[in-house]
This record gives C-alpha cells, sequence and structure tokens, in this order.
C-alpha cells in the first residue's frame, strides 16, 4: 500500500499519522523542524541544560480525543490529573477549587462559593449568568458585550470569567466571540463531572514526541523524517472526458533541498500561516488560502525561573489578577543522588496568555515583574537565589477565536480530492487546542481511511451530558 504523506509534525500531524497506522495504513511524516511537535514543543535551554517546553500545555477531562491518541501512542501514563487547583485572590489568599461528589452541575458549586474574594452576591450573579450561558445562542456579540448584558459585576468579570478564558483561550473578552466562551463552559464545567479536570504533563513534550509517539510510528509502519521541509505541494488538474478522475489532484512535493516526492494521499498539516507558502498561485485553495489570511494570532508567553531551593509548597498556582496567571513546578531533573557534586535547583514556569502587554519590554524587565508578583504570594522567594531565568514567547501561539471566525475554518476535505488539512485552525467544533489539534488530525485520517476503502471512526465521543444538565437545559449541543 502506497503510504499517505503528512506535511507537518505538530499535534495534528500526530494525530492523524497515529490513527492512519493504528488502522494499518503506512504513513510518511514530514517535518520541517528538528524535532516534532510543532507550537506544543520543547527545547534545550543552554544555561541549565533542561528540555522546556515552549509553552506550558494542559489538557481537561473534556479532551477526549487528545487522551484516546495518548492511549493510542503510549503516553496516557505520564499526563497527572489535578483534581484541586490553588486560586490565590488579589490580596493573596488562596482558595482549594475541588469537585464535589454531587452530580454535575453541582459538582462544582461548592468550589465557587469557597472563591474567598468574591462576595455571595457577586456569586449568586456569577451562578445566573452561568445558568444562561449554557442556553445562549446568539453568534455575533463578543464575549465582553454578552457579559455586559448580563449586568456582570466588574470583579466577577476580572476575577472569574477572564481569568477562566484568557487561560484557555489566549485572548482578551472582547477578542472572544460568545459561542467561542460557551464551548469553555459546558464542556469544562457544566456538561459532565469530568470535565474540569486538569491535566497536566510530567515530562518535557519533546520527550513524549521524540520518545513513545515517534516510536509507535515507526513500530507501525510509519516513516517519520525530522528536518525535512517542503518548499512547493505540486498539482496537476486532470480533465479528460472519460476519466472517473477529473479534476485537481497533488502528485507530489518539492523539497527545500530540490528533491521530488511522488504522493497519493495527503495531508497537510501545517499552522494557518504557513498553508500560502507552499501552494502555487493558481490552485483551487485559493479562497480557503484568502481566508487564513484573515485569522489574527495571539501569543503566549513563558517565564522559566530557576532558583536555589524550593518557593512554593504547592505544584501549581493560579492567579485571578496581575501579570502572572499561573505557575507549574517543574519536574526536578538533576537530583542530587543523581548528581551529588551539582547543587540542585527548583524550575518553575509562569505562564502569561494573550501577553501583547509584554510587547517591546526586555526580558529583564518581565522577569523583574514576574519575581515582584510572586514574592506577594510566596514569600520564600525573597531568601531563593535565582540561578537562571528565561522568557520565550510563542507569537502566533493560536488563533484568536474572534466573531465570525468560525465561518472563515476549512473543513478537513479539501477542494482536492487526496488533499486533507489539518490543524487547530481547520473545522473542529473546538477552539485553538491540543483537543482540537488531534481533533483535526482523526478527522482528516477518517477522510483518507474512507477514500481508501477502509472506512473507520476514529473521533472518540464527547463526554456524555449528565442527567441533570439534560433537565435544566436539554442537550447542550
Amino acid at each position: 500500500m502506497e503510504r499517505v504523506t503528512i506535511v507537518g509534525g505538530g499535534l495534528a500531524g500526530m494525530a492523524a499519522a497515529a490513527a492512519l497506522v493504528h488502522h494499518k495504513v503506512p504513513i510518511r511524516l514530514l517535518e520541517s523542524r528538528p524535532r516534532l511537535g510543532g507550537r506544543a514543543s520543547s527545547f534545550r535551554d543552554q544555561v541549565t541544560g533542561e528540555a522546556i517546553d515552549n509553552c506550558q500545555h494542559v489538557a481537561m477531562g473534556c479532551c477526549t480525543n487528545f487522551f484516546r491518541f495518548c492511549e493510542m501512542t503510549g503516553i496516557r501514563q505520564h499526563f497527572e490529573p489535578a483534581r484541586e487547583l490553588y486560586f490565590f485572590g488579589p490580596q493573596g489568599e488562596m482558595t482549594k477549587f475541588a469537585a464535589s461528589r454531587l452530580p454535575a452541575p453541582l459538582h462544582l458549586a461548592g468550589a465557587f462559593f469557597r472563591l474567598s474574594y468574591l462576595s455571595l452576591s457577586e456569586k449568586l450573579s456569577l451562578g445566573r449568568a452561568l445558568s444562561r450561558l449554557a442556553v445562549a445562542t446568539e453568534t455575533s456579540i463578543t464575549f465582553a458585550d454578552w457579559l455586559k448584558n448580563q449586568h456582570q459585576p466588574p470583579r466577577v468579570i476580572d476575577h472569574f470569567w477572564n481569568v477562566v478564558l484568557v487561560s484557555a483561550l489566549s485572548e482578551s473578552l472582547d477578542r472572544i466571540g460568545l459561542q467561542q466562551a460557551r464551548k469553555v463552559f459546558v464542556d469544562g464545567f457544566l456538561r459532565n463531572p469530568q470535565g474540569w479536570v486538569v491535566e497536566i504533563p510530567q515530562q518535557p513534550l519533546e520527550e513524549l514526541w521524540a520518545g513513545p509517539v515517534r516510536q509507535y510510528l515507526e513500530a507501525n509502519h510509519g516513516l517519520v523524517e525530522v528536518g525535512q521541509g517542503v518548499a512547493k505541494v505540486e498539482l496537476c488538474n486532470v480533465n479528460h472526458p472519460h476519466s472517473q478522475a477529473n479534476g485537481w489532484r497533488v502528485t507530489g512535493l518539492t523539497m527545500r533541498d530540490s528533491r521530488m516526492i511522488p504522493t497519493g494521499e495527503m495531508i497537510v498539516a501545517l499552522p494557518w500561516y504557513r498553508l500560502g507558502e507552499i501552494f502555487p498561485e493558481e490552485n483551487p485553495l485559493a479562497e480557503i488560502i484568502a481566508h487564513t489570511r484573515q485569522f489574527e494570532a495571539a501569543p503566549i508567553s513563558s517565564v522559566h525561573l530557576w532558583y536555589d531551593r524550593p518557593i512554593i509548597p504547592l505544584p501549581h498556582a493560579t492567579f485571578v489578577s496581575g501579570l502572572c496567571q499561573w505557575l507549574f513546578i517543574k519536574p526536578q531533573e538533576a537530583s542530587a543522588q543523581e548528581h551529588p557534586q551539582q547543587k540542585a535547583r527548583y524550575g518553575y514556569q509562569v505562564v502569561i496568555s494573550a501577553s501583547r502587554v509584554l510587547a517591546g519590554q526586555s526580558q529583564e524587565s518581565i522577569i523583574a515583574q514576574v519575581e515582584n508578583e510572586l514574592k506577594g504570594y510566596f514569600p520564600a522567594l525573597g531568601d531563593a537565589h535565582r540561578v537562571h531565568a528565561r522568557v520565550v514567547t510563542e507569537h502566533k501561539a493560536v488563533f484568536s477565536p474572534l466573531v465570525g471566525s468560525e465561518a472563515l475554518r476549512p473543513a478537513q476535505q479539501s477542494p482536492i480530492a487526496n488533499l486533507q488539512l489539518a490543524g487547530d485552525w481547520t473545522k473542529t467544533g473546538w477552539p485553538a487546542t491540543m483537543e482540537g489539534a488531534v481533533r483535526s488530525g482523526f478527522l482528516a485520517a477518517e477522510n483518507v481511511l474512507r477514500r481508501l476503502d477502509q472506512p473507520a471512526k476514529v473521533l472518540a465521543d464527547d463526554l456524555p451530558t449528565s442527567r441533570l444538565p439534560r433537565l435544566i437545559w436539554g442537550k447542550l449541543v
């Protein structure tokens, strides 16, 4: 059987590859960078020698396809559920956020009411808005305007809605469409009691992609080539009166090193801003490419810090105000037992989503602001010696979920019969997340399997809507 060619080794491309080899279809996965992962990858810090993620990626219990990908490739055990979150209020007060045994959507009611930095009236207002959001149907309004229409108090907007959505969608509330925001809360908080659970990778992502994932692909008729950039997709227009194969087809790839690779079925799993680079000007994807140029991007920054001692007794923290949004402890790669001659260092990552405010600032200035905020929460930082620090910004981390952006997202089946598109920016029903990327890869793989006369369901089902939400709000589509 001819190999299916997949261009792009990010999550979408890896998911498509994993799904195809799972169904005994050989693949060739081409990635231009020297490592897999795309925008969810790692690199080696030259000072510490540690592999660090370009941004902390987490999944939630509602990410059913991402976890199917993890199970398929043997990395599920490397994600640890955080069934208790730690929220720090504007005065530094900490509140534990955890579910009860009550059914959804009541499982998180106690957690919301324990948020000490919101008053009782603010919590009641929040609860009413959440219930209305579950059945909201408007498609042409920003979430900021919707909250205004719901008369949400400013503190609730700043200390709840903003905290959740900026972290989930990496955008400010005035740049998020209502339906994109609704998706986060319905699937993450209201539909099923498992949907909200945050799962955190316990290894740098590069170790997962380059280790178990690549091994799985190569052990199952997969050919993985990194450092192999595509310069151009070759097309031809078949137009024979008596042929059943009329129309445009992909025939091959011209690589950056001038090699030619003939292809049959192909999946292009590149970021939206690279799609127009590899197709000739005259091609059936012209409208799709024009739409991708209307996408706007949002940045995510990570501040990586290493100290000579622990500064926080918790595995992670969420901040409801200030520059810092999340803090995660890095797994300690160099222990005193393994390297008795080397001093132990303790690594942390602070995540700042929608980080446009940092544009033009020096690394030193950003690090100083972050440390100043952290000292207000964790006094131990005052006695710690910083060993190393650096700021990493993914400038086009995700596409912005603006009002109207859903109409720009293309289906996986392109106008060219043997060409599929994949990426979190394609039409998946999900925002730009790891789940959205995997879904796109699975959907593209389903299309290829159908074209190969091997139809199979790859996409995992969503978490079921629990009985009580169905009684209150109906189907919750």
